[in-house]
């Protein structure tokens, strides 16, 4: 009997997802996805607020609701069984914003044809993933600027939980300053991120979602304000309503969409920054996330980029088919990464815990911003591992990894980070004389990341 008889043989799931392969179980993928939807279960409270503001339909904010929670659930089941990725999706924080108050209260565009133009967008981007232009986007990068994309987004990761647990707060003198240490929030999330710290350094298994577990138990127990009320912060004011409330369809939301209407030439630049926001906060988020995970093959390149990038642009189509701005891979993935999950069915299991939100959203509710910091803030700190990887002695890398590293949390924006990094790189080398491993692709890219940013000055 040859060695490989002798071997078991593997099921058909574990065969297609490749859970052996990659020293996981069905458990800890299933742990890996309660600790990212717990990370980010924020969106489908935060979403409906912001896009509330401009979609005008009646109880606009229980319909957003429900095609928030059903565009993240679809985005990441898509995700899970097409590129077999644990990377989770849901409508995008940042460009929510920017279709309600830029594209819509500020221009003055019927939120209908801002839904047409970011449905256009998924198209488009459906069309250049299936061409291969965004995986040759993302191989045309230089490898330092993919490990410094993942330390930037890490960074990116700390500064959201420090703002979330109150540690970080806006001054008008200096742009950020330190919170009052002694803030319920602060507290809150220090006995997380003690909590979580400990467990980690002890290799217990899923010890991110027991901090956020612990942490959103000691506010409920202790009374602490740290959950959004209608003036202000309040301690937790139970489960209005029952566990179990029925979803509302988003009947004034679905196929609402006017193409036609995002057709026309004056919505060409917003079809352009939704196109540009996707691009590189997508390809941002998978470098990042596939750097951390150890996805990236010897020549720093992402296996099956193209079904992550299909998959991402069938997740925005729909999301714009049910009535929510652009949906996008979520770097918050990377709790769910840190847990242990490394097969799609981890991204499957975020979309299932979704389409139950859409039943037992007030559980979400329970779990403040306070009790998911720590989270991020950790994982952050995780994902600054591939630093020393980038050549920090020869300047043509180490200038444009620190500007794409500095710009995310700086500017509050992956896409923003990647453009410096692309720009600067190109510009060094070509400054510099040294055109060697200087792709083409790259330099067309920093010609038109350099328009767009002369068009958006202007």
């Amino acid at each position: 009997m040859t060695p490989a008889a002798s071997e078991p043989a593997l099921s058909p799931l574990d065969r297609y997802f490749g859970l052996t392969a990659s020293g996981s179980t069905l458990g800890r993928e299933a742990r890996a996805a309660l600790a990212t939807f717990l990370t980010m279960s924020y969106i489908l409270f935060v979403n409906p607020e912001i896009l509330g503001k401009a979609i005008q339909v009646p109880n606009a904010f229980a319909q957003l609701l429900f095609a928030t929670a059903a565009a993240a659930a679809i985005g990441s089941i898509v995700m899970g069984v097409v590129a077999r990725y644990p990377f989770a999706l849901a409508p995008g924080m940042g460009v929510n914003a920017y279709f309600a108050y830029t594209v819509v209260l500020g221009q003055g565009i019927a939120w209908q044809t801002a839904l047409g133009a970011v449905f256009i967008g998924g198209l488009i981007f459906m069309v250049l993933s299936f061409g291969g232009v965004r995986q040759a986007i993302v191989n045309a990068m230089p490898t330092s600027l993919k490990y410094a994309t993942s330390a930037g987004i890490g960074m990116f990761l700390a500064i959201i939980g420090l703002k979330n647990a109150g540690v970080v707060v806006a001054s008008p003198a200096t742009f950020v300053t330190l919170g009052h240490l002694t803030a319920p929030s602060v507290l809150v999330a220090v006995f997380g991120l003690l909590v979580t710290g400990a467990l980690l350094i002890r290799r217990f298994p899923g010890a991110i979602l027991v901090g956020i577990v612990g942490a959103t138990l000691a506010a409920i127990v202790f009374k602490a304000p740290v959950y959004f009320g209608p003036d202000g912060m309040v301690p937790f004011q139970g489960i209005q309503g029952g566990i179990v409330q029925a979803p509302v369809w988003p009947r004034d939301l679905f196929l609402a969409m006017d193409l036609r209407g995002a057709l026309g030439l004056g919505l060409v630049g917003i079809v352009f920054t939704f196109l540009f926001i996707d691009i590189f906060d997508t390809a941002g988020t998978l470098i990042g996330l596939s750097a951390k995970a150890g996805y990236l093959d010897e020549k720093g390149q992402l296996p099956r980029a193209n079904e992550a990038f299909v998959s991402d642009s069938a997740a925005i189509m729909a999301g714009a088919a049910l009535g929510t701005s652009t949906t996008t891979a979520y770097i918050e993935s990377a709790a769910g990464v840190e847990a242990g999950g490394r097969t799609g069915l981890t991204a499957i299991f975020v979309g299932i815990l979704f389409l139950l939100a859409l039943f037992l959203w007030p559980l979400a509710g329970a779990v403040p911003g306070a009790a998911t910091a720590p989270a991020l803030i950790l994982v952050g700190a995780m994902m600054m591992t591939h630093v020393p990887r980038i050549r920090w002695d020869d300047y043509e890398e180490a200038i444009p990894s620190f500007l794409c590293m500095a710009a995310m949390p700086f500017t509050f924006s992956i896409a923003n980070g990647i453009s410096f990094g692309i720009v600067s790189y190109v510009l060094l080398k070509l400054l510099s004389g040294r055109f060697k491993g200087l792709h083409w692709i790259l330099v067309v890219l920093a010609a038109l990341l350099v328009a767009r940013y002369i068009w958006l000055g202007e």
